[in-house]
């Protein structure tokens, strides 16, 4: 239940959250569907370009834990700064790329600068709003990057149109350049708890000794997070296959996809109340057995109508789940040394992101799409059974 005090806390901090993002997610929007092209223009082979394409998640991979390491020694506020100067170098260097190795550093820079930019917003809100609007706070910061990733592309587009394909690059990198000064000049709200910490010495501890101690919860409640992340991501690359294989025209396989990114675009803060006032288990467990039905329902269409629907309601499913992640880690981090934990959390994410893919694609080597929409359907009801035992009913508090 909500407070007196929680619409006037909410508004003091929903500048630093969520401005910062909704800029950073427009300009990826923009960018994301050009990049293998741009590999392309520069002589890539399809392949390669796919490749390219890879490096933004393979630069976030590797740049989780670091980018908790970073987040304790500076703070949030810092890191969100640099991270975000960092990226708009990195797009400025792919705006000025005149061969595929500088673009492909570029994009992988970008990945890199994403899995900070990452880790310190989440840190940042589960340090300033108050346990019982957490997970509002926190789906409302899935659902402000669901917006800008929709966006972007019309903007992108639209500059494309006009010119080259380097005119989104350079716009993204304004968009970034303009979230490092909307963070630098904010008042670092955290301050006084990182000084706690580091008076501890909590602040310095070293990643790998922080996952060591938690090591428990990231096998259970990591794992179960690493299938959710995989679910997502399948069906971002699943549902444009399979409405392609079955005849539709680019232009209406876009369509299908809008209306399914519309549907998840809607839903972010109704799933957050939920999980404030019921607890998290009745956002993860429906909608993994939304998502996953949606998977098994997939081969069974072969109409526009029909795919639609279902991309629809694996849109419901993704979208009434968004923050769920990042709330379960929030919940399950401990206070002193939040920052290193995350980054193990991210991590655990972002391996289900790379896994569920290379699934679709390891299966398909050897059986058609239909069976890689089945494997995923039963791995996402698996992880239902393990959401349900693993989920802590309530946030533990102590952990304050």
């Amino acid at each position: 239940m909500s407070q007196p005090g929680d619409a006037a806390s909410w508004r003091r901090i929903a500048v630093p959250a969520y401005g910062p993002t909704i800029l950073v997610s427009i300009g990826q929007g923009a960018t994301l569907p050009l990049v293998a092209l741009s590999a392309r223009d520069l002589g890539a082979s399809v392949g390669v370009a796919a490749f390219v394409v890879a490096l933004i998640g393979i630069g976030q991979l590797l740049g989780d834990l670091p980018a908790g390491a970073l987040a304790a020694r500076i703070g949030e506020q810092k890191a969100l700064v640099a991270a975000c100067t960092v990226d708009a170098l990195a797009l400025a260097g792919a705006f000025l790329a005149r061969s595929l190795w500088m673009l492909a550093l570029a994009i992988f820079v970008t990945g890199l600068a994403g899995s900070v930019f990452s880790l310190a917003r989440q840190a940042y809100l589960t340090e300033t709003v108050p346990l019982r609007m957490r997970a509002r706070a926190l789906s409302t910061l899935g659902g402000t990057f669901r917006v800008g990733l929709f966006l972007g592309p019309f903007v992108g587009a639209a500059l494309v149109s006009r010119g080259e394909i380097g005119r989104a690059y350079a716009f993204a990198a304004g968009m970034s350049l303009a979230a490092a000064a909307l963070t630098a000049f904010l008042p670092d709200v955290t301050r006084t708890k990182r000084s706690a910490r580091a008076e501890t010495g909590a602040a310095h501890s070293s990643v790998l000794s922080v996952l060591r101690a938690h090591r428990r919860t990231l096998l259970t409640l990591g794992t179960g997070v690493l299938i959710i992340s995989a679910a997502r991501a399948t069906r971002q690359t699943i549902v444009p296959l399979w409405a392609a294989s079955q005849g539709l025209s680019p232009a209406t396989v876009s369509l299908v996809y809008g209306v399914s990114a519309g549907v998840d675009m809607l839903l972010f803060y109704p799933g957050g109340a939920i999980m404030d006032r019921y607890g998290r288990v009745f956002v993860a467990v429906p909608s993994m057995v939304v998502l996953g039905l949606g998977f098994l329902l997939l081969p069974l269409t072969h109409v526009t109508p029909a795919i639609a629907v279902v991309a629809g309601l694996m849109g419901l499913g993704n979208g009434i789940s968004a923050g769920v992640v990042m709330t379960l880690g929030a919940d399950v981090a401990p206070a002193e040394s939040r920052t290193q934990f995350l980054g193990g959390w991210r991590l655990c994410a972002d391996l289900g992101n790379a896994a569920g893919p290379l699934i679709v694609s390891g299966v398909t080597v050897v059986a058609p799409l239909a069976a890689a929409a089945v494997t995923m359907g039963l791995l996402t009801w698996t992880g239902v059974a393990w959401l349900a035992r693993w989920i802590p009913r309530r946030p533990d508090t102590s952990l304050e």
